[in-house]
């Protein structure tokens, strides 16, 4: 079996755009799981996804007030496709980080992160994958807007793909 997966974090609407960008929201039909890892801002983007995906696994991020902090857990968790995900938003510095993600999340396959708008793709020493898809709303100082695609295939994490968004089109940089 073979599951694709969308990974957003960090949208910040309406605050950093009105709405997500067109190929986003045809990556959101595309895809069999969306993963957003917090820092939604409003609620109308929630629900907004939510109807929108076939399944959606989030959390909430430290922009996001009690109104989506009553709806979303601080970490999300779910086995999808024999992968053991957990999805939060904020885990501290980069350095240390893959340590800090060996010792708080011993039972997980792949961690999704966001809060730095920095995509971020790497292993653990005790073979985490960990992921940050970056802000596809909201660059900061990187040079693209980007979010990331993941394909789940018999338990393992296979080809990440880095999407960079361009006013001319997406740019993409695969990674496995």
């Amino acid at each position: 079996m073979t599951t694709r997966l969308l990974l957003l974090s960090d949208t910040h609407l309406p605050k950093r755009a009105k709405d997500l960008p067109a190929e986003v929201w045809d990556a959101v039909d595309r895809a069999d799981v969306v993963v957003h890892a917090g820092d939604w801002v409003d609620e109308a983007t929630l629900d907004h996804l939510h109807a929108r995906s076939t399944q959606l696994l989030a959390c909430y991020g430290n922009n996001d007030g009690d109104d989506l902090r009553a709806r979303l857990p601080e970490v999300a968790r779910a086995k999808i496709d024999g992968v053991r995900l957990a999805v939060v938003h904020e885990t501290g510095s980069a350095q240390g980080r893959e340590k800090r993600i060996d010792e708080g999340f011993p039972d997980t396959d792949l961690v999704v992160f966001g809060h730095s708008h920095i995509p971020w793709d790497s292993t653990t020493p005790r073979g985490v994958r960990l992921l940050n898809p970056g802000s596809p709303t909201d660059r900061r100082r990187q040079p693209f807007c980007t979010y990331m695609s993941v394909v789940l295939d018999d338990g393992r994490v296979g080809e990440v793909e880095l999407h960079r968004i361009v006013r001319s089109g997406p740019v993409s940089e695969v990674s496995t």
